[in-house]
């Protein structure tokens, strides 16, 4: 019989606790592959596929597109083994597998660099309908064992295998490393991003040549050319460091409120607004009232220029690394305005398709580092600009509140300025603004 196995919404590593349905990728009667994504969902912060962890048939979709689900909630559940499957459908869903039934893999990972596999196939009813009546053959007398399969192969581990970094899990798949072939080298057989280059590294290894590669190991290890977009940005945090005397000033806020404000906007209908569109809004409101952040200098001259308009960077990670799109004069948008711009040129990056008009020109960096799972940062400023607002992620934690100890959503916020274009009396008025906003959204209003 076939073992129906019920796959649940992830933890997508961002403090939040629910994720709206977007798209589904799969219906009910398709036969998916492991890893496949099978869902695109939106959480406050990203809007990421979701891969099922499990190979098979899809025989249950929970929620439509439009309803938001908490973490932990049935996505769908899959038919899995071979004989669940029609028939020819069996190698589809074990393509990404070593024939055995799949099993629960942990973390999760797109590949956003090919779209997901769609195959219809029959109901799994008629693949399982009646068994066949016909007369079994007569039994045959058991072999002697071949000795060339005396010795038995190692069993995979059983269990999950022990990976949590969804860029762990997408290297492994790229290179065609088996992640249950792997011994982890972290704490409890973790597998780290190093075991996996290793065995990446081992595939790989070139035949002996006259001369060396130019990224080939040698005794000091592995030699990676500092050039394309990796040596572009590496020339530009540079820079920064050695030409920006910057300082770091950071506040925790109770960003129950903007939750809350957020949720009976997206409830009314129309566009959906992000979390990074209400945050950025709070930043032009809070650079209107201290233009000196909003501001370059000019070395030659030995002039602090303040500019006119806010053109708003905002670091967006990508497989090829990070890139800084900008969104021109953010500070006549509205946050719907502001939340499809954000869409488009995320859309762009994740492509490798942003001209270079989208990458420059900004003149303040609103930096989203919560998608990381990570609560602060001290990040460097994007020079030549003048400071960064980094938001950490939204979590539950215990806050008094009203005067009484409460579990409300909680945000750290860093700024990162340059001092010579303002002291910390400046750069703290504008942090405080900003958590102030955050803690009230009423007080933004009263500064438009």
């Amino acid at each position: 019989m076939p073992q129906v196995m019920e796959f649940k919404l992830p933890d997508l590593g961002e403090g939040l606790t629910e994720a709206e349905i977007v798209r589904w990728l799969v219906a009910v009667g398709d036969v998916v592959a492991i890893d496949q994504p099978v869902v695109e969902v939106e959480t406050a912060k990203a809007m990421v596929e979701v891969p099922c962890p499990y190979g098979g048939v899809v025989t249950a979709r929970f929620g439509e597109e439009g309803e938001e689900l908490p973490v932990g909630a049935p996505l769908i559940t899959v038919a899995v083994g071979a004989q669940s499957l029609p028939a020819g459908a069996a190698e589809a869903a074990e393509a990404e597998g070593s024939g055995e039934a799949p099993r629960p893999l942990i973390g999760y990972g797109s590949d956003h660099s090919r779209p997901a596999r769609r195959r219809r196939v029959r109901p799994v009813t008629a693949a399982v309908s009646a068994p066949v009546t016909a007369p079994a053959p007569a039994p045959a007398p058991a072999p002697a064992p071949a000795p060339a399969l005396a010795p038995a192969a190692p069993a995979a581990p059983a269990g999950p295998v022990p990976v949590i970094s969804p860029l762990v899990r997408k290297l492994a798949k790229d290179g065609g490393v088996d992640l249950r072939a792997l011994h982890g080298s972290g704490p409890e057989g973790l597998i780290l991003r190093a075991d996996v280059e290793a065995a990446l590294a081992a595939l790989r290894a070139p035949a002996p040549a006259p001369a060396p590669a130019p990224a080939a190991v040698s005794a000091q290890g592995e030699r990676i050319p500092l050039k394309g977009l990796r040596g572009a940005v590496a020339e530009k945090l540079s820079r920064s460091r050695s030409e920006i005397p910057d300082a770091t000033c950071w506040v925790d806020a109770d960003a129950t409120e903007l939750m809350a404000a957020r949720a009976a906007m997206n409830a009314v209908g129309g566009p959906k607004i992000s979390v990074l569109a209400l945050l950025a809004r709070i930043c032009t409101a809070a650079l209107a009232k201290y233009p000196e952040l909003n501001s370059t200098v000019d070395l030659a001259a030995k002039e602090i220029v303040r500019l006119p308009s806010v053109h708003l960077g905002f670091a967006a990670q990508t497989e090829r690394g990070l890139v800084v799109p900008v969104v021109r004069d953010a500070q006549g948008r509205n946050p719907e305005s502001l939340s499809a711009e954000f869409a488009r040129l995320t859309e762009l990056a994740r492509s490798g398709r942003l001209a270079p008009a989208d990458l420059t020109g900004g003149t303040f960096t609103l930096n989203n580092y919560g998608v990381f799972g990570v609560d602060g940062s001290t990040p460097i400023i994007n020079h030549p600009e003048a400071a960064m607002l980094g938001v950490g992620r939204i979590i539950d934690k215990p806050w008094v509140h009203q005067g009484q100890l409460a579990v409300r959503k909680v945000v750290q916020l860093s700024l990162t300025f340059d001092h010579r274009v303002c002291d910390g009396g400046t750069a703290g008025g504008f942090l405080r603004h900003v958590a102030d906003c955050v803690e009230s959204p009423a007080v933004l209003l009263r500064s438009l």
